[in-house]
């Protein structure tokens, strides 16, 4: 393997190890409680234990899928049965955790992932595409339950507000940086080292997920959004559309989320024909392992902005957004300023070099983006229905990346980044306008919400 990545990886992992070791005091320069300190940990470790049944599918999904036959079309419908089934059921299941709560929300993510695990043992495309769905669901639960159940019980216990930053930055620094990593090369050694088969990732998942499910059940309470008894699913769909219609903070927050993170799952489509376009031998784990480093290292940067006053998050966000953008049209500036290379094989191109490193840039602004929508989402969406809420977000997510992925292969790849590029140039302008209304008081309290929305059906006035 070329000398370049060990050194793009080595002077990553210097950079990560003197912001942990060496600016420990300055960063965590909060004092904090010793009963906040066993909660965080606690937290942390249930999401570690999530994030890795999550990780170690990420990388074996489509091979699995080819090795029992199947072609890039039929493929491709799995996957965007995936997507479609978390926009649709998975909003209706993520929301009902607001009611029913949100510790048995996290417990049915665990039951619909492990289900989602078994499947894979099946090579009979219907029970795949039942996995895929079930998948769908969990990818709905994990990204809101767990974060909307942490936010309830950092305030139920009374803990500072400004400590629930510490939680963030730690958990997507261990559950989404060091767990990605430790979960690419435990599935490589199960794969290639014990000769186990692409399903022996799945069944390590489901071990994973089981062992968090078994911590959830035994130490955590639960708590509930709203509890309403009258309150059926649809009224709180309602109530979660005026939230966002009436507060222009929780829609633009929504907006920001939607084009991040689509471009962030498109990005994920993409690295792999942008780095070997001329099928060079590229070490795709390495290069993996180097992008979750990239990611450590923008949520360790994030842990220490976000433990000061200043700059606000919705300021340095706008930055974030904006060297991001840049970061992704690297590919198009590369086709018109360096010359294509027309050798087939061989190591990566100086053209790839250059993008790689953009794409290490881009990384490390989804490691900081991470914490700080969450501290974002802590602060503006209400209480009562944050996982609705939270779901609602994910539609126009889900919609995109569907439509992405059925329309992958016609449009060149240099069309999609600058597609990524633009939206997240629009993010940042979203996060300018976020960031000069942020202190302004909302228009109405929940509460005034849900007592209007009594009196009169906003949605369906003329």
């Amino acid at each position: 393997m070329e000398l370049f990545y060990y050194v793009l990886f080595g002077a990553m992992a210097a950079v990560v190890a003197v912001l942990e070791l060496g600016g420990k005091s300055n960063k965590d320069r909060i004092t904090t409680s010793q009963a906040f300190n066993s909660f965080k940990n606690n937290y942390i470790l249930v999401y570690s234990l999530m994030m890795a049944g999550d990780w170690l599918q990420g990388p074996y999904v489509y091979y699995l899928y080819s090795t029992y036959g199947f072609g890039k079309g039929d493929i491709g419908q799995l996957f965007i049965a995936g997507f479609g089934s978390s926009m649709l059921f998975g909003t209706i299941v993520g929301s009902l955790a607001d009611k029913q709560g949100r510790k048995r929300a996290c417990v049915t993510y665990c039951i619909t992932y492990i289900l989602s695990c078994i499947t894979k043992h099946s090579p009979q495309y219907k029970v795949l595409m039942v996995g895929r769905i079930l998948g769908g669901i969990a990818t709905s639960l994990l990204f809101s339950s767990f974060e909307s159940w942490l936010v309830a019980e950092h305030f139920k216990r009374g803990f500072e507000s400004q400590w629930l930053s510490l939680t963030f930055s730690k958990a997507i620094f261990v559950g989404n940086g060091l767990v990605a990593i430790i979960a690419g090369l435990f599935g490589n050694f199960l794969v290639d080292s014990l000769n186990l088969g692409p399903v022996s990732p799945f069944d390590a998942a489901a071990c994973f997920l089981a062992i968090g499910m078994a911590v959830i059940l035994s130490s955590w309470s639960e708590n509930y959004g709203d509890p309403s008894e009258s309150k059926d699913l649809l009224t709180q769909f309602k109530g979660a559309a005026v939230a966002i219609a009436s507060d222009e903070k929780i829609a633009l927050l929504g907006a920001i989320q939607s084009l991040f993170e689509g471009s962030m799952y498109t990005f994920v489509f993409l690295w792999t024909p942008a780095l070997s376009p001329n099928d060079e031998d590229i070490p795709h784990g390495f290069i993996f392992a180097t992008f979750m480093l990239a990611s450590m290292l923008g949520s360790s940067f994030a842990a220490r902005l976000m433990a000061k006053n200043s700059p606000k998050v919705e300021s340095y966000m706008q930055i974030v957004f904006v060297v991001s953008s840049a970061s992704l049209m690297l590919p198009i500036l590369t086709t018109f300023l360096v010359p294509p290379s027309n050798v087939k094989g061989g190591g990566i191109s100086f053209a790839g070099s250059i993008q790689l490193l953009g794409f290490c840039t881009f990384e490390s602004c989804v490691g900081i983006f991470w914490p700080s929508i969450m501290k974002m989402r802590s602060q503006y969406i209400p209480e009562e229905a944050r996982s609705t809420i939270m779901n609602f977000f994910r539609i126009p997510l889900n919609l995109f990346v569907c439509i992405v992925l059925y329309n992958v292969n016609a449009f060149p790849i240099t069309v999609m980044f600058g597609m990524c590029s633009i939206f997240l140039f629009v993010a940042s302008i979203l996060q300018r306008r976020l960031a000069a209304i942020a202190d302004k008081p909302k228009a109405e309290d929940w509460t005034a919400m849900k007592e209007r929305d009594t009196e009169a059906d906003p949605l369906n006035a003329p």
